[in-house]
């Protein structure tokens, strides 16, 4: 999970796309970088280590003038943590580096790709999928003689996996994306008020709809799943071409990832959460009512799934935990003693809040299980007489390979405890989960849409060799 932004023929480009960044820099926050088109067709870049804020302060902002920009900001999924693998990547063609490319997604098949673009005499500088995608589309514009939108065309066909990608070339903008939508990715437009589609000018990408606010932005539509958009100034956006398959949207997009304030995939992700939580509460009824009964999350991500399980259940919704906001999220830090020392830095109880109390703490999911653990410590300690842990999504069983780091089942869980053993390794009286069976109701006619291979195993692109009982890592490089 990474994010992107683009801008085209805007004033201030590189600005507009440091602020859709920062609204987004929940998607990632290891490192970020922007790339934009100077006045003379030039692309100029910078990337670094770390938040939107430290990186792409307004004196680099400045330096990268234009009117067209891409960025990125990176949670790291394969590859190795550092600067090489920060996002845009700039693409060296004959005539310069005319080309750069910012993607959120992994690819099944980069490992094949990569190796026989090496055997064609490629030179790679990272370990990056959206560096291997520029190569390839730049080999097929070079070498072939396809045009950009040719060439990016013959890749959407030959990439197995998600990619929600932005590429700049010369004066032009490109946006697309894999087949089968995985990733969310939105268009929108600097105000523009009108019906229709818009001239390209003022036209903005973002991986959520929540970066459009942020700078004035009126979401137009999502970038359609296997859809190809060309952006030239004077011009309306054009649609190349549109090669869509089954739809497999991230389940896991509306549980934990996004923010409660977009709509992704056609849905509003605070009203899902709200959903899944009263679909909860709907099945669970091992708790009795009463005054020492208090419903509360595990903020910030689970929020509006406790509150849907309060209002189904008509009880207490309380904030007994404070979330420092200065600690990123622990989910999607790159190392587990990274994630351990997040959760002390991250959350402290609400003195004289728990003791004699029965608390339904209300998690999105359980993944390793080291966290919450920990949580379930902190409240026991701090005085609560009962907790009981309901999670908002189904037992996690298997790896992503779409762009989250759950690299082997091993890592997970779920695949190696019981029921009964997760509650007593957690120290929680009782423990439910969600069930793959519910998105059912909660999507209603819309779950074949969406891709839930980390609760059931069922990949549309399983790496070669994975089993449902071997452990697989993804690896890049040297690099798992």
């Amino acid at each position: 999970m990474c994010g992107i932004a683009g801008v085209f023929e805007a004033e201030g480009a590189s600005g507009l796309v440091a602020s859709i960044l920062f609204a987004i820099q929940h998607r990632g926050q290891e490192s970020c970088g922007a790339a934009a088109r100077d006045a003379a067709g030039r692309i100029v870049a910078h990337k670094g280590m770390g938040l939107v804020k430290q990186v792409l302060d307004e004196e680099v902002q400045a330096r990268l003038s234009g009117t067209t920009a891409i960025g990125h900001v990176r949670y790291p999924t394969a590859g190795c943590s550092d600067e090489v693998n920060a996002q845009p990547h700039a693409i060296e063609l004959a005539e310069g580096p005319v080309m750069a490319i910012a993607s959120n997604g992994d690819l099944i098949n980069y490992g094949e790709l990569r190796a026989r673009l090496e055997r064609e005499g490629v030179v790679f500088k990272s370990d990056n999928d959206a560096e291997l995608i520029g190569r390839l589309i730049a080999l097929y514009h070079v070498r072939d003689g396809l045009t950009i939108e040719q060439a990016i065309a013959r890749v959407q066909g030959e990439l197995k996996g998600a990619f929600s990608t932005v590429l700049m070339y010369k004066d032009r903008l490109y946006a697309f994306r894999d087949p089968h939508g995985f990733r969310p990715f939105v268009m929108g437009h600097l105000g523009h008020d009108g019906e229709g589609e818009p001239l390209s000018e003022g036209t903005v990408f973002a991986s959520e709809c929540c970066g459009f606010g942020i700078i004035g932005a009126r979401r137009l539509r999502e970038v359609k799943p296997g859809e190809i958009l060309r952006l030239e100034k004077g011009k309306p956006v054009v649609s190349v071409s549109h090669t869509p398959l089954q739809p497999r949207h991230c389940v896991f997009e509306l549980i934990y990832f996004s923010r409660p304030d977009s709509t992704i995939f056609g849905e509003s992700v605070y009203q899902t959460r709200e959903r899944i939580g009263a679909c909860m509460a709907a099945k669970d009824g091992a708790l009795a009512d009463g005054d020492d009964l208090v419903v509360m999350p595990v903020p910030d991500s689970s929020n509006f799934i406790a509150l849907g399980y309060a209002k189904a259940k008509k009880a207490e919704f309380g904030m007994g935990l404070l979330r420092n906001h200065y600690v990123g999220r622990t989910f999607i830090k790159p190392t587990q003693a990274s994630r351990d020392e997040g959760v002390k830095q991250k959350f402290n109880p609400l003195p004289d809040f728990f003791p004699g109390r029965r608390v339904v703490l209300i998690d999105d999911s359980i993944v390793r299980g080291t966290s919450l653990r920990k949580l379930v410590r902190m409240v026991r300690a701090a005085g609560a007489k009962e907790i009981h842990v309901r999670i908002g999504s189904p037992k996690v069983i298997g790896p992503c390979f779409y762009g989250i780091d759950t690299p082997t089942r091993e890592e997970l869980i779920a695949n190696r405890m019981s029921e009964r053993e997760i509650c007593e390794y957690i120290g929680a009286d009782s423990l439910r989960w969600l069930e793959v069976g519910d998105f059912e109701g909660l999507l209603p006619g819309r779950r074949q849409a969406f891709c839930t291979a980390c609760f059931d195993l069922d990949y549309i692109y399983p790496p070669e060799g994975f089993a449902a009982k071997t452990n697989t890592p993804v690896v890049r490089g040297a690099a798992v």
